[in-house]
């Protein structure tokens, strides 16, 4: 359940390293600084990250991604992303088949650029304009990569009682909500509800076993 191939591997990255938008435990709550601001200076710590050395190679695989997840998941909306991914057949759901589905999402969507991003650290990112809208801002950035073309990203937020939290991606056009949403509505579809919960939990069984492999073997 990847978003669309033609969204290059730098773009993936960035999408990654944009959804998380914010410190880990410590810092200030979002809601004290401008999306724009809070967005170029998460992206920094991430990539801070990566270029540390005490968290490089695969014998640290595992450490690395904790550190990239405790920086991702506290202001990712996930429950939002996933309720707008799957539009009318979340009101199917109950509140149990809710919480499983966000806690899978929210898994498979964090090793999905966790992934991508490790591989990267020097690419340039400009920040351009924010723009605000009641409960909701834009934030439209472009990657400059070392080699190739441009890759502009959208960042789309809404303002939560614990402060302004992603909820969708775009890069190059493409909505990464709208691409799982299209993904989801033909498994379901298809198949089932059920089908969809039965996938996303071996992909993340696969996650489990590759992670857990890696470290064995370091």
């Amino acid at each position: 359940m990847d978003i669309k191939r033609r969204s290059s591997g730098m773009a993936a990255i960035l999408v990654g390293v944009g959804v998380a938008l914010w410190f880990c435990v410590g810092a200030a709550p979002a809601s004290a600084g401008k999306p724009k601001q809070e967005l170029k200076r998460t992206i920094d710590q991430i990539l801070e990250v990566l270029r540390d050395p005490a968290y490089q190679g695969d014998q640290n695989k595992g450490i690395r991604r904790e550190k990239l997840r405790e920086l991702i998941h506290p202001r990712f909306d996930f429950a939002e992303m996933g309720k707008r991914s799957l539009a009318r057949y979340w009101r199917k759901r109950t509140p149990a088949e809710r919480k499983e589905f966000v806690d899978l999402f929210a898994s498979l969507l964090e090793y999905s650029y966790i992934s991508k991003i490790e591989a990267y650290s020097k690419e340039k990112v400009i920040y351009h304009t924010e723009r605000k809208e009641e409960e909701f801002a834009e934030v439209k950035t472009k990657v400059v990569p070392l080699s190739g073309r441009d890759i502009p990203i959208d960042y789309r937020f809404h303002k939560t009682p614990e402060g302004w939290r992603v909820y969708d991606v775009v890069i190059e056009g493409v909505s990464l909500v709208s691409n799982y949403r299209t993904q989801f509505r033909r498994i379901i579809r298809k198949d089932s509800y059920a089908d969809l919960i039965k996938r996303m939990k071996n992909k993340q069984q696969e996650i489990e076993e590759d992670v857990s492999g890696t470290d064995k073997k370091s």
